[in-house]
């Protein structure tokens, strides 16, 4: 057996925690994305951080900026049905004992392209335990005059349908403004009660209730962990979600491939991390895979593709 040979390093050069850093730009806008789960670590406009990202000698914490894939948010014991099998996968959300937020966020994605202002990364998803397919992952991060617009395409190219979601985690920063001063605005009229395992129970209106943010309110003391529907879309399509502090208003936006979006203030809360709000854009809500609400059925050789963004808009006054 032969020894393992050390690789040298230059002065100062270690690996970071996250892989590769792969860094854009156009104009006033910057942004990381990382190897490990093709993620989104900083996007800042003139310096200003748009979403809370981490350090890059920082693991990622509490799913900043990753993707989540083949399905977002939870299942059930990690248990599901499709075709007649039964599945089951790991539980990696151990106390509540679902299986959380996919199976690509801690993968090593490939750098399938990079321009001066893009980056287009690649996985290509195999069959393991609780999971039977193939898909080919790919998603394209751009910096244009708007700010950050991603493109994510799921193929299958397996021999068998696919069940497949979709969600991203992006933390939308709110600087040194306290929480309960933030302005949140969320264009659902409708919101997911769950039980005490995170998991849907019932869908209710937000009209004459404490989560109503159509009309862009202060969070005033609301801890939310909260899906939402019913979106209210734009005359292009596109519905927008507002996170508005003391010196910035940034905005995430998606297109018709998904009708939910997750927010999400504990950390904020909690003071984990840079201060921000989550903004979860998703294809489909917790346990999907069970439920088959929202959920695609992917047919060999077929694709879905998403596209949101985020854009920065002026000081919240």
């Amino acid at each position: 057996m032969s020894a393992l040979t050390p690789v040298a390093l230059t002065e100062g050069q270690h690996a970071h925690p996250t892989g590769q850093q792969w860094t854009i730009g156009h104009g006033p806008f910057e942004a990381t994305l990382v190897e490990v789960g093709g993620g989104l670590r900083t996007l800042t406009r003139d310096g200003i951080d748009l979403v809370a990202g981490y350090d890059v000698d920082e693991p990622c914490a509490s799913g900043r900026g990753q993707q989540l894939m083949p399905w977002p948010n939870r299942i059930r014991d990690g248990k599901y049905t499709f075709d007649g099998v039964e599945h089951q996968l790991p539980i990696t959300e151990v106390p509540r004992g679902n299986a959380s937020h996919g199976l690509v966020r801690w993968a090593l994605w490939e750098l399938v392209d990079r321009e001066e202002s893009s980056v287009t990364v690649g996985y290509r998803l195999h069959p393991q335990p609780g999971w039977d397919h193939h898909l080919d992952l790919r998603t394209t991060y751009v910096l244009d005059d708007s700010g950050l617009v991603v493109t994510t395409a799921a193929r299958n190219v397996g021999r068998s349908e696919a069940p497949f979601g979709y969600g991203a985690h992006p933390y939308l920063s709110i600087g040194s403004t306290p929480l309960d001063d933030v302005v949140l605005t969320v264009p659902a009229d409708r919101w997911v009660a769950v039980d005490e395992r995170l998991l849907p129970a019932s869908v209710e209106p937000v009209e004459g209730g404490g989560l109503d943010f159509r009309a862009g309110r202060a969070v005033a003391g609301a801890d939310l962990d909260t899906a939402f529907t019913g979106v209210v879309r734009d005359a292009d399509g596109r519905w927008r979600a507002t996170v508005a502090s003391a010196d910035r208003t940034v905005t995430l936006w998606a297109d018709e491939a998904f009708p939910w979006l997750q927010v999400f203030t504990a950390l904020a809360r909690e003071g984990k991390g840079e201060p921000g709000v989550a903004v979860e854009p998703m294809s489909c809500p917790a346990d999907a895979f069970n439920s088959g609400d929202s959920l695609v059925l992917l047919a060999p050789g077929e694709e879905w593709t998403g596209t949101w963004g985020i854009t920065p808009g002026p000081v919240a006054g």
